[in-house]
């Protein structure tokens, strides 16, 4: 095994958990791991997802949008998908993703690409939707598909106008941060230490939790702020450039931050990161980096996306803070495939404003690379200002008594052998579905917010629900309503909390392919590549049959797996491998008798490059590769890498070789790039 093919499978595992704590966190104010703990786990993500970028899971790990929908709002879908950008942490990050833009478009590598820069607000994204000038509805961020409907408690945020200023569309959707100023968030924490409440960490989650509240009374009496920077749906268009987007929210009654800055080149951008870097204490609000935005809207628009982030904005995240404090203890913890990850049990430490009490200590390597011992005076930093990792031991102050950590040889849940294989950097316990906590984990993946959305159904009420033989499998979850007379009789249930569960379960007996393919939890198989699967096989039925042939690698369904854009023969045996397992097939059968998934819709239903395999050979003058293939496959084309049989047309430019010499020989229809430009632009 490679050590790509470890950090793939790591990105999986800690995508899944992430996905499980957001959930928790965000919509059902109940996390059941500390902040620092849930940091420790984005810190290894990230580490591992900037090392691997090419990873299917790594830009969804970079650019997650980390909010699902509370319980007790209403959910919003929005009009358009409220998406998160990519980071960049040092120079050479924002250079590259200046010098990407340019081989994108084409451009040479000297050439100026106007942008505007601007603070990077640390609050809470929100979506404001305006009819005919009037605010009609308020929905935070979500997952970036559905949000929360708080449109009553941000009607009492005077900076947000119930009434647009001026001539606006008949609808226009105005995106933004909430916030709180530094000296309105002491005065809150004051408040709440007289009252005896709990005090809030930071100025970003007192203005979460203070918006997210089922009564808008309470948030009528938090000091919310509002700044405006983006625009969501709009039925006539407010300019051609991001400073025309500004300039329309200020004449609408907005906010803008004051500081943004017209920029050309990469040295631009860094300069005005530096200034802002400066100035950031003197700021009356908190701000964790800078984002650059390409000024003009048309080139957005040919920039276009990856993943779930445009590759015309990035977020510039402001350096690590560190601290000292002490390693209590080292806990391991295991994933839903077996895996064990150490994790630092800290005594508690400020560190930019944040308690933190857990850190990441990623894998037995590194425990052994940096000799961490349990006793050890350690230093702490926060990544991007919130995310905890171990940088190293203060050895002078290492306790005499001290002993090297070895790393269990056994799994701490079910006592069966840890093992690691040959080139693995993880170790992983060998039990299996005789695993509780890896049963649990994997029916807490599959009720995640990225796969079934089950709400309420978290950590503790899974773990509950297991001791007492009533969750085994997924299909389980389904059979819940047979046990409802007794959940009712049990402490801390009663029968609002349990109808609300067997509501939010029944609401989700019908699922996309996607999410199922998600949900089912096969190793190395992340958001992304669930997605390409379900683009390929587009029904479920499909799916299972082609992988049961598939196990015969001389298949040309092994061919056609293997194939998949980002798949490749590792990540392929792993699917093949699940459907070899008769009690997955039976966890199939189960859930067959339970559940409704939806097929897929391919990437476009008509046109004429629906469905047909492309191959792109020469130079090309009009456009970079990169976007000619993302424009091919927004139409619903498959690009290809080589020509074959199966090629339908091949997009010939300059100086093409030997592609189109294969081209001619197999008979394949050759155009050139002029002709390319017609037949896209139809």
């Amino acid at each position: 095994m490679t050590k790509r093919a470890d950090a793939a499978t790591r990105l999986d595992e800690l995508s899944a958990e992430l996905a499980r704590h957001d959930r928790l966190y965000h919509g059902e104010d109940a996390p059941e791991i500390s902040d620092a703990d849930y940091d420790a786990l984005k810190t290894e993500a990230l580490a591992l997802a900037r090392q691997y970028p090419t990873l299917p899971a790594a830009k969804a790990l970079l650019t997650k949008v980390g909010a699902a929908p509370k319980d007790g709002f209403a959910k919003v879908q929005h009009a358009k998908p409220m998406l998160s950008l990519e980071n960049c942490f040092t120079s050479e990050d924002v250079e590259n993703w200046f010098a990407s833009m340019r081989r994108f478009l084409n451009l040479p590598d000297n050439a100026a690409i106007a942008c505007i820069a601007e603070p990077k607000i640390d609050g809470l994204s929100l979506n404001l939707r305006y009819e005919r000038g009037k605010l009609a509805q308020a929905a935070t961020r979500g997952d970036g598909a559905e949000g929360e409907d708080v449109t009553a408690n941000v009607r009492t945020i005077s900076d947000i106008p119930q009434q647009l200023k001026g001539s606006p569309p008949t609808v226009v959707e105005v995106r933004g941060e909430v916030y709180m100023t530094r000296a309105d968030f002491a005065r809150l924490n004051q408040t709440q230490e007289k009252a005896g409440d709990k005090l809030f960490a930071n100025p970003r989650n007192a203005a979460a939790g203070s918006l997210r509240q089922l009564d808008s009374r309470i948030t009528a009496s938090r000091p919310l702020r509002f700044f405006a920077y983006a625009l969501g749906e709009l039925s006539a268009p407010l300019g051609t450039t991001q400073a025309d987007i500004r300039g329309a929210l200020e004449r609408f009654g907005f906010t803008t931050t004051h500081s943004a800055t017209h920029c050309r080149t990469a040295a631009d951008l860094l300069k005005f990161y530096e200034k802002t870097g400066a100035e950031r204490s003197e700021l009356p609000y908190e701000i964790d980096g800078v984002v650059y935005k390409v000024n003009d809207l048309a080139l957005q628009e040919r920039l276009g996306f990856v993943s779930r982030a445009p590759r015309w904005a990035v977020a510039h995240k402001f350096p690590p803070q560190q601290g000292q404090t002490r390693l209590l203890k080292i806990e391991i913890q295991v994933g839903r495939t077996g895996a064990l990850t150490p994790v630092a049990v800290l005594e508690p430490i400020g560190v930019g404003g944040v308690m933190v009490s857990h850190a990441t200590l990623h894998n037995e390597d590194e425990i052994e690379r940096k000799d961490i011992r349990e006793g050890d005076l350690i230093t702490i930093q926060r990544a991007g200002d919130v995310i905890p990792q171990v940088v190293g031991v203060i050895l002078d102050k290492r306790p005499a008594d001290s002993k090297p950590y070895r790393f269990p040889h056994t799994c701490p849940a079910c006592g069966s052998h840890a093992v690691r294989e040959e080139d693995e950097a993880v170790r992983r316990c060998t039990g299996g579905l005789i695993c509780p906590a890896q049963v649990k984990e994997r029916l807490i993946h599959f009720a995640s917010r990225l796969a079934f959305d089950i709400e309420g159904l978290g950590d503790k009420i899974v773990d509950e629900l297991h001791e007492l033989g009533w969750l085994k499998q997924p299909a389980d979850i389904f059979r819940l309503a047979r046990h409802e007379a007794n959940l009712k009789q049990r402490d801390g249930w009663g029968e609002l909390s349990v109808t609300k569960l067997l509501t939010a379960i029944n609401n989700r007996r019908t699922i996309s392919l996607e999410r199922f393919i998600y949900a089912l939890g096969i190793r190395r198989i992340g958001e992304a590549n669930a997605k390409l699967l379900a683009r390929h096989y587009l029904s479920l039925a499909n799916f299972r049959s082609q992988m049961m042939i598939a196990a015969d690698h001389a298949s040309e369904a092994w061919q056609q797996l293997e194939g998949i854009e980002r798949m490749g023969p590792i990540i392929a045996q792993e699917i093949v491998d699940f459907f070899a397992e008769p009690h997955n097939l039976h966890l199939l059968d189960e859930l067959a008798k339970e559940v409704t998934v939806e097929d897929a819709q391919a990437p476009a239903q008509n046109g004429a490059l629906v469905g047909k395999t492309l191959v792109f050979t020469g130079t090309l003058t009009s456009m970079s590769r990169p976007e000619a293939k993302a424009k091919a496959e927004a139409l619903g084309a498959k690009v290809s890498g080589s020509v074959s049989k199966k090629t339908d047309l091949v997009i010939a430019g300059a100086d093409a070789g030997s592609k189109l010499k294969d081209a001619q020989a197999l008979g394949v229809k050759v155009i050139s790039e002029q002709e390319w430009l017609t037949l896209v632009t139809r």
